[in-house]
């Protein structure tokens, strides 16, 4: 599994963060040729389902991933959110971390992944590109109004 860590601080305070970065639709917005379908009914919680659907056109993959931790920070404290992956083609979890601070909030988002099929010895290039996507995905996330 390739193992991707990204940290960031906002100046918003952290349930506001949460807000953003739990939004799951959203999250299509900044990741290119993605769109995402929450199945299960609101409101989010333990046991939430969505796929996150990329490709174009017919040809394309769906990435289910299920709410296995879910812990909504109380205000100026922290929380905490775990997503299992369960797809065909990209396997593994995320976790989503926030933290309150005295000047807005920290964000460390975690992703351990593995693209089935494809050796290990990619795992270099799986990170750095995991990287970048989620690191945009959270960055723009943030940045919304």
């Amino acid at each position: 599994m390739a193992l991707i860590r990204i940290e960031r601080s906002s100046p918003l305070p952290v349930e506001e963060v949460w807000r953003r970065l739990t939004h799951w639709e959203r999250h299509a917005a900044h990741v290119p040729l993605t769109r995402i379908t929450v199945t299960t009914p609101p409101p989010t919680r333990l046991g939430t389902v969505f796929v996150a659907r990329t490709g174009l056109g017919p040809v394309g993959f769906d990435d289910p991933m299920e709410i296995v931790r879910w812990e909504p920070p109380a205000p100026g404290g922290s929380g905490r959110c775990r997503l299992e992956k369960r797809g065909t083609v990209v396997v593994g979890w995320a976790e989503i971390e926030v933290a309150a601070r005295d000047t807005g909030s920290r964000i460390v988002w975690r992703e351990d992944l593995r693209v089935r099929r494809l050796p290990r010895l990619f795992d270099g290039l799986t990170v750095r590109s995991g990287r970048l996507m989620f690191g945009r995905a959270v960055t723009g996330l943030l940045a919304e109004a």
